[in-house]
């Protein structure tokens, strides 16, 4: 006798649908994470705005912060500016130059929310922010040690304070330092924006 075999057709589903079934999974989280890197580029791009505003007043207002006091004798005048301190000179240019760099950045800030899963412009932003944040910092922390002995004094070495004199230079520069600690803050913000961006590719 012959053995009969039974085979039973099991069709299987096609390549075509299981591909229509796969990726959907995959296309809603790539959604997901795209919708969510793009509100954090463009909050980006409005701190950045704000930045510029922080670093060109802290710039703006230390280079106009000359006084010059209302007497004077026949050799002598009393004068009072920032260039007279190599401090205040370092920071009028060094706030110049972040706000000269954050407006460079603008466009590459466009970038991230045009494609915000691309990843090389936001860790270009991360490396270049991190760097002029200390700088940022750095001009900010010297403005203010200067800023503090001239409104306290040293009695230690005998520096005299000079804001009673000089009211409205200390206020001028007392206000740059306040605008250049908040620019200061604003890359803070930038650069874990763009960690938390990174993170999520």
């Amino acid at each position: 006798m012959k053995n009969e075999s039974t085979f039973i057709d099991v069709p299987a589903e096609s390549s075509s649908a299981m591909k229509g079934k796969s990726p959907l999974i995959g296309v809603a989280k790539d959604h997901t994470t795209g919708g969510y890197n793009r509100g954090l580029s463009i909050f980006d791009f409005l701190l950045r705005l704000a930045a510029i505003v922080a670093a060109s007043v802290a710039a703006g207002t230390m280079f106009t912060s000359d006084e010059t006091l209302p007497f004077f004798t026949q050799f002598l005048q009393f004068e009072a500016g920032y260039d007279d301190l190599p401090t205040f000179q370092f920071f009028v240019i060094a706030m110049s130059m972040v706000a000269g760099y954050i407006v460079l950045s603008l466009p590459i800030s466009v970038v991230t929310i045009v494609r915000p899963l691309a990843a090389a412009p936001r860790l270009l932003l991360l490396v270049l922010d991190t760097a002029i944040m200390g700088l940022t910092m750095a001009a900010a922390s010297s403005a203010a040690a200067i800023s503090y002995v001239a409104h306290n004094g040293n009695q230690n070495t005998n520096w005299l304070p000079i804001c009673q004199q000089f009211g409205d230079f200390c206020q001028k520069t007392s206000g740059a330092v306040v605008s250049s600690f908040v620019a200061v803050v604003f890359f803070m913000i930038l650069v874990v924006l763009s960690g938390v961006a990174l993170k999520r590719h």
